[in-house]
Protein backbone atom coordinates (compact mmCIF):
# COMPACT_ATOMS: atom_id res chain seq x y z
CA UNK A 1 0.00 0.00 0.00
CA UNK A 2 1.26 3.62 -0.97
CA UNK A 3 1.12 6.33 1.18
CA UNK A 4 -0.97 9.71 -0.10
CA UNK A 5 2.28 11.43 -0.37
CA UNK A 6 2.96 8.46 -3.82
CA UNK A 7 -0.31 9.13 -4.85
CA UNK A 8 -0.10 12.46 -5.51
CA UNK A 9 3.26 11.71 -6.95
CA UNK A 10 1.82 9.63 -9.03
CA UNK A 11 -0.34 11.84 -10.38
CA UNK A 12 1.68 14.69 -11.24
CA UNK A 13 3.79 12.07 -13.06
CA UNK A 14 0.87 10.67 -15.40
CA UNK A 15 -0.65 14.30 -15.63
CA UNK A 16 -3.87 15.01 -16.58
CA UNK A 17 -6.86 12.41 -16.86
CA UNK A 18 -7.62 11.09 -20.62
CA UNK A 19 -10.97 12.97 -20.76
CA UNK A 20 -9.10 16.44 -20.20
CA UNK A 21 -6.13 15.40 -22.44
CA UNK A 22 -7.28 16.02 -26.36
CA UNK A 23 -6.59 19.49 -27.62
CA UNK A 24 -9.02 22.24 -27.80
CA UNK A 25 -6.99 24.76 -29.50
CA UNK A 26 -7.05 22.53 -33.12
CA UNK A 27 -9.42 23.11 -35.47
CA UNK A 28 -11.57 20.55 -36.18
CA UNK A 29 -13.15 17.78 -34.53
CA UNK A 30 -11.77 16.27 -31.21
CA UNK A 31 -8.92 13.46 -31.50
CA UNK A 32 -9.62 10.82 -28.59
CA UNK A 33 -6.39 8.81 -27.71
CA UNK A 34 -6.39 5.80 -25.71
CA UNK A 35 -5.44 6.47 -22.19
CA UNK A 36 -1.95 5.58 -20.46
CA UNK A 37 -3.36 3.42 -18.05
CA UNK A 38 -4.67 1.19 -21.13
CA UNK A 39 -2.30 -2.06 -21.47
CA UNK A 40 -0.03 -1.60 -24.64
CA UNK A 41 -1.31 -4.99 -25.97
CA UNK A 42 -4.97 -3.87 -25.50
CA UNK A 43 -4.48 -0.95 -27.45
CA UNK A 44 -4.36 -2.74 -30.56
CA UNK A 45 -8.25 -3.58 -30.15
CA UNK A 46 -9.25 -0.24 -29.50
CA UNK A 47 -11.84 0.81 -32.41
CA UNK A 48 -10.71 4.37 -33.81
CA UNK A 49 -12.80 7.29 -32.95
CA UNK A 50 -13.70 9.80 -34.84
CA UNK A 51 -11.50 10.56 -38.11
CA UNK A 52 -8.60 8.88 -37.14
CA UNK A 53 -6.45 6.46 -39.08
CA UNK A 54 -6.57 3.05 -39.05
CA UNK A 55 -4.93 1.14 -36.34
CA UNK A 56 -1.29 -0.66 -37.91
CA UNK A 57 -0.37 -3.17 -34.78
CA UNK A 58 1.37 -0.22 -33.48
CA UNK A 59 0.48 1.99 -30.25
CA UNK A 60 -1.60 5.07 -31.18
CA UNK A 61 0.32 8.65 -30.92
CA UNK A 62 -1.01 12.27 -29.59
CA UNK A 63 -4.11 13.37 -31.70
CA UNK A 64 -1.06 15.96 -33.16
CA UNK A 65 0.28 13.10 -35.10
CA UNK A 66 -3.63 13.15 -37.00
CA UNK A 67 -3.45 15.59 -40.37
CA UNK A 68 -5.87 18.03 -40.26
CA UNK A 69 -9.50 17.62 -41.71
CA UNK A 70 -9.30 20.02 -44.99
CA UNK A 71 -12.84 21.72 -45.65
CA UNK A 72 -14.72 20.75 -49.28
CA UNK A 73 -15.52 24.01 -50.99
CA UNK A 74 -19.06 24.12 -52.83
CA UNK A 75 -17.18 24.79 -55.83
CA UNK A 76 -15.15 21.41 -55.74
CA UNK A 77 -18.66 19.94 -54.64
CA UNK A 78 -20.57 21.01 -57.41
CA UNK A 79 -17.43 19.73 -59.53
CA UNK A 80 -17.68 16.20 -58.25
CA UNK A 81 -21.31 16.44 -58.70
CA UNK A 82 -21.59 17.34 -62.07
CA UNK A 83 -18.46 14.39 -62.54
CA UNK A 84 -20.72 11.93 -61.22
CA UNK A 85 -23.78 13.15 -63.19
CA UNK A 86 -21.79 12.76 -66.17
CA UNK A 87 -20.68 9.15 -65.48
CA UNK A 88 -24.03 8.19 -64.97
CA UNK A 89 -24.85 9.27 -68.04
CA UNK A 90 -22.61 7.68 -70.00
CA UNK A 91 -23.03 4.52 -68.36
CA UNK A 92 -26.88 4.45 -69.01
CA UNK A 93 -25.99 5.09 -72.86
CA UNK A 94 -24.52 2.24 -73.19
CA UNK A 95 -21.01 3.38 -72.88
CA UNK A 96 -17.87 4.11 -70.06
CA UNK A 97 -16.14 7.28 -69.87
CA UNK A 98 -12.66 5.28 -70.95
CA UNK A 99 -14.35 5.08 -74.90
CA UNK A 100 -14.79 8.87 -74.52
CA UNK A 101 -11.00 9.21 -73.90
CA UNK A 102 -10.40 8.50 -70.97
CA UNK A 103 -11.70 8.72 -66.87
CA UNK A 104 -13.08 11.92 -65.83
CA UNK A 105 -10.86 13.99 -64.16
CA UNK A 106 -10.58 13.64 -60.51
CA UNK A 107 -13.12 10.78 -60.58
CA UNK A 108 -12.56 7.28 -59.27
CA UNK A 109 -10.19 4.83 -61.29
CA UNK A 110 -11.76 2.17 -63.36
CA UNK A 111 -11.19 -1.66 -62.20
CA UNK A 112 -10.18 -3.98 -65.14
CA UNK A 113 -12.16 -6.83 -65.28
CA UNK A 114 -9.78 -10.46 -64.92
CA UNK A 115 -8.65 -11.90 -68.06
CA UNK A 116 -9.58 -8.43 -70.53
CA UNK A 117 -8.25 -4.69 -70.59
CA UNK A 118 -11.51 -3.10 -71.13
CA UNK A 119 -12.52 -0.82 -67.87
CA UNK A 120 -15.78 -2.22 -66.02
CA UNK A 121 -18.84 -0.99 -64.12
CA UNK A 122 -19.37 -0.43 -60.73
CA UNK A 123 -21.05 -3.67 -60.28
CA UNK A 124 -17.97 -5.60 -62.14
CA UNK A 125 -19.64 -5.64 -65.47
CA UNK A 126 -17.74 -4.19 -68.74
CA UNK A 127 -19.14 -1.31 -69.68
CA UNK A 128 -20.64 -1.17 -73.05
CA UNK A 129 -18.65 0.67 -75.91
CA UNK A 130 -20.75 3.41 -77.48
CA UNK A 131 -21.28 2.13 -80.90
CA UNK A 132 -21.23 -1.54 -79.84
CA UNK A 133 -18.41 -3.88 -80.65
CA UNK A 134 -18.39 -6.95 -82.44
CA UNK A 135 -18.48 -8.78 -78.96
CA UNK A 136 -20.91 -6.47 -77.09
CA UNK A 137 -23.47 -7.35 -79.77
CA UNK A 138 -22.61 -11.17 -79.71
CA UNK A 139 -22.93 -11.67 -76.01
CA UNK A 140 -26.33 -11.97 -74.34
CA UNK A 141 -25.82 -9.65 -71.88
CA UNK A 142 -25.66 -7.01 -74.41
CA UNK A 143 -29.61 -7.29 -75.15
CA UNK A 144 -30.45 -7.78 -71.51
CA UNK A 145 -28.64 -4.49 -69.89
CA UNK A 146 -29.87 -2.60 -73.24
CA UNK A 147 -33.71 -4.03 -72.77
CA UNK A 148 -33.36 -3.44 -69.44
CA UNK A 149 -32.36 0.35 -69.56
CA UNK A 150 -35.02 0.65 -71.54
CA UNK A 151 -37.72 -0.78 -69.64
CA UNK A 152 -36.63 1.56 -66.90
CA UNK A 153 -36.53 4.78 -68.75
CA UNK A 154 -40.37 4.06 -69.78
CA UNK A 155 -41.44 3.18 -66.68
CA UNK A 156 -43.47 5.73 -64.70
CA UNK A 157 -43.40 6.52 -61.32
CA UNK A 158 -47.53 6.51 -60.86
CA UNK A 159 -47.68 3.06 -60.73
CA UNK A 160 -50.70 1.77 -58.55
CA UNK A 161 -50.14 -1.26 -55.62
CA UNK A 162 -51.19 -3.72 -59.06
CA UNK A 163 -48.71 -2.80 -61.67
CA UNK A 164 -50.99 -0.57 -63.82
CA UNK A 165 -48.81 1.79 -65.53
CA UNK A 166 -50.43 4.64 -66.92
CA UNK A 167 -47.56 5.67 -69.22
CA UNK A 168 -47.63 2.36 -70.85
CA UNK A 169 -51.38 2.72 -70.97
CA UNK A 170 -50.86 5.47 -72.99
CA UNK A 171 -48.18 4.47 -75.39
CA UNK A 172 -50.56 1.61 -76.60
CA UNK A 173 -54.32 3.38 -76.67
CA UNK A 174 -53.96 4.47 -80.23
CA UNK A 175 -52.97 0.73 -81.09
CA UNK A 176 -56.02 -0.10 -79.45
CA UNK A 177 -58.62 2.13 -80.44
CA UNK A 178 -57.73 1.21 -84.08
CA UNK A 179 -57.80 -2.34 -83.76
CA UNK A 180 -61.11 -1.61 -81.50
CA UNK A 181 -62.41 0.51 -84.10
CA UNK A 182 -61.35 -0.78 -87.24
CA UNK A 183 -59.59 -4.02 -87.31
CA UNK A 184 -61.88 -5.86 -84.84
CA UNK A 185 -64.73 -3.44 -85.80
CA UNK A 186 -66.38 -3.92 -82.71
CA UNK A 187 -70.45 -3.59 -81.86
CA UNK A 188 -70.99 -3.40 -78.77
CA UNK A 189 -74.77 -3.27 -76.90
CA UNK A 190 -76.08 -3.05 -73.50
CA UNK A 191 -73.06 -0.77 -71.96
CA UNK A 192 -75.91 1.07 -70.17
CA UNK A 193 -75.73 -2.00 -68.08
CA UNK A 194 -72.74 -0.92 -66.50
CA UNK A 195 -73.19 1.34 -63.69
CA UNK A 196 -71.88 5.00 -63.99
CA UNK A 197 -70.33 4.70 -60.86
CA UNK A 198 -69.25 1.77 -57.62
CA UNK A 199 -68.41 -1.43 -57.75
CA UNK A 200 -69.26 -3.75 -60.52
CA UNK A 201 -68.71 -7.27 -61.88
CA UNK A 202 -68.10 -8.29 -65.28
CA UNK A 203 -68.50 -12.00 -66.06
CA UNK A 204 -67.87 -13.41 -69.36
CA UNK A 205 -67.01 -16.08 -71.90
CA UNK A 206 -62.88 -16.21 -72.54
CA UNK A 207 -61.72 -16.83 -76.00
CA UNK A 208 -59.20 -15.63 -78.30
CA UNK A 209 -56.52 -18.27 -78.38
CA UNK A 210 -53.27 -18.18 -77.17
CA UNK A 211 -53.07 -14.66 -76.96
CA UNK A 212 -56.58 -13.36 -75.70
CA UNK A 213 -57.52 -10.15 -76.58
CA UNK A 214 -60.93 -10.24 -74.87
CA UNK A 215 -59.79 -8.49 -71.70
CA UNK A 216 -58.03 -5.49 -73.79
CA UNK A 217 -60.56 -5.20 -76.21
CA UNK A 218 -63.43 -5.32 -73.20
CA UNK A 219 -61.32 -2.71 -71.47
CA UNK A 220 -61.30 -0.20 -74.39
CA UNK A 221 -64.75 -0.43 -75.13
CA UNK A 222 -65.85 0.24 -71.68
CA UNK A 223 -63.61 3.14 -71.73
CA UNK A 224 -64.40 4.74 -75.13
CA UNK A 225 -68.47 3.86 -74.97
CA UNK A 226 -69.18 4.29 -71.57
CA UNK A 227 -70.66 7.66 -70.48
CA UNK A 228 -68.71 7.75 -67.22
CA UNK A 229 -65.15 6.53 -69.61
CA UNK A 230 -65.21 3.88 -66.29
CA UNK A 231 -61.95 2.11 -66.17
CA UNK A 232 -62.20 -1.58 -66.04
CA UNK A 233 -59.89 -3.89 -65.07
CA UNK A 234 -59.70 -7.65 -65.50
CA UNK A 235 -58.42 -10.62 -63.87
CA UNK A 236 -55.68 -12.71 -65.91
CA UNK A 237 -54.56 -16.29 -65.68
CA UNK A 238 -51.15 -16.88 -63.92
CA UNK A 239 -50.01 -18.72 -67.25
CA UNK A 240 -49.96 -15.30 -68.96
CA UNK A 241 -47.34 -14.10 -66.68
CA UNK A 242 -44.89 -16.96 -66.98
CA UNK A 243 -45.17 -16.03 -71.00
CA UNK A 244 -41.99 -13.91 -71.92
CA UNK A 245 -42.76 -9.87 -72.13
CA UNK A 246 -46.23 -10.43 -72.41
CA UNK A 247 -47.21 -11.11 -68.51
CA UNK A 248 -45.40 -7.63 -68.04
CA UNK A 249 -46.99 -5.86 -70.76
CA UNK A 250 -50.32 -6.83 -69.67
CA UNK A 251 -49.97 -6.21 -66.06
CA UNK A 252 -48.95 -3.00 -66.94
CA UNK A 253 -51.81 -2.64 -69.11
CA UNK A 254 -54.67 -3.44 -66.33
CA UNK A 255 -54.42 -6.91 -66.13
CA UNK A 256 -54.29 -8.14 -62.33
CA UNK A 257 -53.11 -11.83 -61.36
CA UNK A 258 -56.78 -13.69 -60.72
CA UNK A 259 -57.14 -14.47 -57.16
CA UNK A 260 -59.74 -13.36 -54.59
CA UNK A 261 -57.55 -11.34 -52.44
CA UNK A 262 -57.05 -9.70 -55.42
CA UNK A 263 -60.26 -9.02 -56.26
CA UNK A 264 -61.80 -8.07 -53.12
CA UNK A 265 -59.46 -5.44 -53.13
CA UNK A 266 -60.25 -3.84 -56.40
CA UNK A 267 -64.27 -4.18 -55.31
CA UNK A 268 -63.54 -2.51 -51.92
CA UNK A 269 -62.20 0.15 -53.92
CA UNK A 270 -65.22 0.93 -56.14
CA UNK A 271 -64.02 -0.74 -59.18
CA UNK A 272 -65.28 -2.37 -61.93
CA UNK A 273 -63.24 -5.39 -62.81
CA UNK A 274 -64.31 -7.91 -65.41
CA UNK A 275 -63.50 -11.76 -64.65
CA UNK A 276 -63.36 -15.13 -67.06
CA UNK A 277 -64.84 -18.07 -65.14
CA UNK A 278 -63.29 -20.83 -67.79
CA UNK A 279 -59.92 -19.83 -67.38
CA UNK A 280 -57.58 -21.01 -69.66
CA UNK A 281 -59.56 -23.98 -70.94
CA UNK A 282 -62.08 -21.15 -72.79
CA UNK A 283 -58.91 -19.56 -74.31
CA UNK A 284 -57.54 -23.31 -74.93
CA UNK A 285 -60.89 -24.45 -76.56
CA UNK A 286 -60.13 -26.49 -79.98
CA UNK A 287 -62.11 -25.15 -82.79
CA UNK A 288 -64.86 -27.63 -82.90
CA UNK A 289 -65.73 -26.50 -79.34
CA UNK A 290 -66.10 -22.81 -79.80
CA UNK A 291 -68.41 -20.93 -78.22
CA UNK A 292 -69.09 -24.02 -75.90
CA UNK A 293 -68.91 -22.59 -72.53
CA UNK A 294 -66.73 -24.38 -70.36
CA UNK A 295 -67.10 -25.16 -66.57
CA UNK A 296 -66.93 -22.13 -64.47
CA UNK A 297 -64.97 -23.79 -61.87
CA UNK A 298 -65.82 -23.92 -58.08
CA UNK A 299 -67.84 -20.72 -58.70
CA UNK A 300 -65.58 -18.16 -57.22
CA UNK A 301 -66.86 -14.88 -58.79
CA UNK A 302 -70.61 -15.86 -56.96
CA UNK A 303 -68.79 -16.07 -53.80
CA UNK A 304 -67.00 -13.08 -54.33
CA UNK A 305 -70.19 -11.33 -55.39
CA UNK A 306 -72.05 -12.58 -52.38
CA UNK A 307 -69.20 -11.42 -50.05
CA UNK A 308 -68.68 -8.23 -51.17
CA UNK A 309 -72.44 -7.06 -52.34
CA UNK A 310 -71.56 -6.69 -55.79
CA UNK A 311 -73.88 -6.82 -58.68
CA UNK A 312 -72.70 -8.69 -61.50
CA UNK A 313 -73.36 -8.06 -65.60
CA UNK A 314 -73.33 -11.06 -67.84
CA UNK A 315 -70.89 -10.47 -70.87
CA UNK A 316 -70.98 -12.21 -74.16
CA UNK A 317 -68.09 -12.24 -76.91
CA UNK A 318 -68.56 -13.22 -80.49
CA UNK A 319 -65.84 -13.22 -82.63
CA UNK A 320 -62.80 -14.27 -80.81
CA UNK A 321 -62.95 -17.60 -81.55
CA UNK A 322 -62.08 -17.22 -85.10
CA UNK A 323 -58.93 -14.98 -84.61
CA UNK A 324 -56.67 -18.04 -83.96
CA UNK A 325 -58.74 -20.84 -84.32
CA UNK A 326 -57.16 -23.95 -82.59
CA UNK A 327 -57.01 -27.19 -84.12
CA UNK A 328 -54.47 -28.57 -81.72
CA UNK A 329 -52.78 -28.19 -78.29
CA UNK A 330 -49.19 -29.88 -76.85
CA UNK A 331 -49.98 -30.26 -73.28
CA UNK A 332 -47.02 -32.81 -71.71
CA UNK A 333 -44.08 -31.10 -72.53
CA UNK A 334 -45.15 -27.67 -71.63
CA UNK A 335 -46.56 -28.31 -67.77
CA UNK A 336 -43.03 -28.16 -66.39
CA UNK A 337 -42.81 -24.52 -68.55
CA UNK A 338 -45.53 -23.16 -66.52
CA UNK A 339 -47.55 -23.08 -69.73
CA UNK A 340 -50.91 -24.82 -69.91
CA UNK A 341 -50.40 -25.55 -73.82
CA UNK A 342 -48.70 -25.27 -76.80
CA UNK A 343 -50.75 -24.03 -79.51
CA UNK A 344 -51.50 -25.45 -83.15
CA UNK A 345 -53.21 -22.72 -85.40
CA UNK A 346 -53.02 -22.62 -89.02
CA UNK A 347 -50.47 -19.90 -88.88
CA UNK A 348 -48.73 -20.94 -85.63
CA UNK A 349 -45.95 -22.86 -85.46
CA UNK A 350 -45.11 -22.64 -89.36
CA UNK A 351 -44.99 -18.69 -89.38
CA UNK A 352 -43.48 -18.04 -86.21
CA UNK A 353 -44.39 -15.23 -84.40
CA UNK A 354 -45.90 -13.71 -87.15
CA UNK A 355 -48.71 -17.17 -87.26
CA UNK A 356 -49.89 -15.52 -83.59
CA UNK A 357 -51.15 -12.30 -84.89
CA UNK A 358 -55.12 -12.51 -84.92
CA UNK A 359 -57.76 -12.51 -88.05
CA UNK A 360 -59.62 -9.87 -89.03
CA UNK A 361 -62.98 -11.12 -87.75
CA UNK A 362 -66.13 -8.87 -86.76
CA UNK A 363 -66.34 -8.70 -83.03
CA UNK A 364 -69.96 -8.50 -81.06
CA UNK A 365 -70.00 -7.72 -77.47
CA UNK A 366 -73.53 -8.20 -75.26
CA UNK A 367 -73.83 -7.29 -71.74
CA UNK A 368 -77.04 -8.07 -69.96
CA UNK A 369 -78.96 -6.82 -66.91
CA UNK A 370 -77.34 -6.82 -64.12
CA UNK A 371 -77.52 -9.63 -61.88
CA UNK A 372 -77.85 -8.81 -57.99
CA UNK A 373 -77.53 -10.57 -55.18
CA UNK A 374 -79.80 -8.65 -52.18
CA UNK A 375 -81.61 -10.99 -50.97
CA UNK A 376 -78.35 -13.07 -49.76
CA UNK A 377 -76.03 -12.21 -46.68
CA UNK A 378 -72.20 -12.56 -47.08
CA UNK A 379 -72.70 -16.18 -45.25
CA UNK A 380 -74.45 -17.51 -48.51
CA UNK A 381 -71.33 -17.44 -49.63
CA UNK A 382 -70.16 -20.61 -47.28
CA UNK A 383 -73.04 -22.44 -48.95
CA UNK A 384 -71.78 -24.67 -51.66
CA UNK A 385 -75.11 -25.45 -53.03
CA UNK A 386 -76.42 -22.25 -53.62
CA UNK A 387 -73.20 -21.06 -54.98
CA UNK A 388 -72.98 -23.74 -57.66
CA UNK A 389 -76.68 -23.00 -58.85
CA UNK A 390 -75.95 -19.24 -59.02
CA UNK A 391 -73.14 -20.08 -61.24
CA UNK A 392 -74.82 -22.11 -63.41
CA UNK A 393 -77.80 -19.49 -63.82
CA UNK A 394 -75.12 -16.90 -64.58
CA UNK A 395 -73.46 -19.86 -66.75
CA UNK A 396 -76.67 -20.17 -69.04
CA UNK A 397 -77.18 -16.26 -69.64
CA UNK A 398 -74.15 -15.89 -71.30
CA UNK A 399 -74.53 -19.04 -73.05
CA UNK A 400 -77.72 -17.85 -74.25
CA UNK A 401 -76.52 -14.58 -75.34
CA UNK A 402 -73.83 -16.18 -77.62
CA UNK A 403 -76.22 -18.38 -79.34
CA UNK A 404 -78.63 -15.44 -79.89
CA UNK A 405 -75.61 -13.36 -81.18
CA UNK A 406 -74.54 -16.25 -83.72
CA UNK A 407 -77.99 -16.83 -84.60
CA UNK A 408 -77.85 -13.04 -85.90
CA UNK A 409 -74.39 -13.45 -87.55
CA UNK A 410 -74.44 -13.87 -90.97
CA UNK A 411 -70.54 -13.57 -91.79
CA UNK A 412 -67.12 -14.21 -89.10
CA UNK A 413 -65.37 -11.33 -91.75
CA UNK A 414 -68.41 -8.61 -91.52
CA UNK A 415 -71.00 -9.41 -89.08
Amino acid sequence: MGTEHDRERKGAVNGPPASTRARTDRPGPTQVVPSIDVEDEETRYLAPIGPTEPSDGRKTQSSEAHAPVVPVTAEELQRQIRELEARLKSMLAGSSPDAAGGAAPGGPETVRSPGEGGAADADGEPPLSERGTARDVLSTDFYLRQWGRAGLRSRTEEVDEFGFDPKSEARYRPLFDFLYKHYFRIDLEGIEHIPSEGRCLVVSNHSGGPIPYDGLMLRAAVRREHPAQRELRWLADDFVYYLPFAGTLMNRLGAVRACQENAERLLAGERLIAVFPEGAKGSGKLFKDRYRLQRFGRGGFIRLCLRTRTPLVPCAIVGAEETNPLLYRVEHVTRALGIPYLPITPTFPALGPLGLVPAPTKWKIRLAEPVRFDAYGPEAADDEILVRRLAERVRATIQGLIDDTLATRKSIWFG
